[in-house]
């Protein structure tokens, strides 16, 4: 996904937004994750995997481009507390 230029002169803002935050943070998150396991699968010598895990990740990158209000809908939420494995519904979610 092609990032966004700082100068607006020569493009139609209308159609390139800059992602806001929130989105940016869940797409580093994303992207994060995905270097990671492709690398963990690369040391075990999982490369099948990793190559699996590389195309899945790419066709993700080119729907959100396509479609980016997708990743507006996906939020990755975790429990705040997880003290003993109590996992209450109302406990309160954590957005990532």
């Amino acid at each position: 996904m092609d990032r966004p230029r700082d100068d607006a002169s020569d493009h139609d803002s209308s159609s390139d937004t800059p992602l806001d935050a929130a989105v940016h943070r869940r797409l580093t998150v994303a992207v994060c994750w995905a270097l990671a396991r492709r690398a963990a699968l690369d040391g075990r010598e999982l490369f099948e995997d990793s190559y699996a895990i590389n195309e899945e990740f790419r066709e993700w990158l080119l729907t959100l481009e396509d479609h980016p209000e997708l990743l507006q809908a996906n939020v990755l939420m975790v429990p705040r507390d997880l003290h003993l494995g109590r996992r209450p519904e109302t406990d309160g979610l954590l957005e990532i």
